[in-house]
């Protein structure tokens, strides 16, 4: 019986950092879909720019602007990368103990 809360107990943690990753994963892919957009926007636009850097807009160069969010975007993809690869490892661990608490339960 203690050996079954206990993995109960793991089932939950192992749920909620599942829950937890899909929020980040959820909060990159948005982050990166708004990269995107501004980038088509910059490809659409004149050459003069303007960059909102805290309460400011600055004229800013348009080259520099499409640089900084090419290579955020490819940090956003490493990282969403990262997360689908830790959301299969904690699924497998999910579906491994699942199936260890249902055996156990049979007996």
């Amino acid at each position: 019986m203690e050996n079954q809360d206990k993995k109960i107990q793991e089932m939950q943690m192992l749920e909620q950092n599942l829950q937890n990753l899909l929020l980040q994963k959820q909060a990159f892919q948005m982050e990166s879909s708004e990269n995107s957009a501004a980038l088509k926007e910059i490809g659409k636009s004149g050459e003069e720019i303007f960059k909102i850097v805290g309460q400011l807009m600055i004229k800013t160069d348009k080259s520099n602007v499409k640089k900084e969010l090419a290579e955020k975007e490819k940090i956003l993809d490493l990282r969403l990368k990262t997360i689908e690869k830790q959301e299969g490892n904690l699924t497998k661990q999910l579906e491994t103990l699942r199936e260890e608490f249902m055996n156990q339960t049979k007996k």
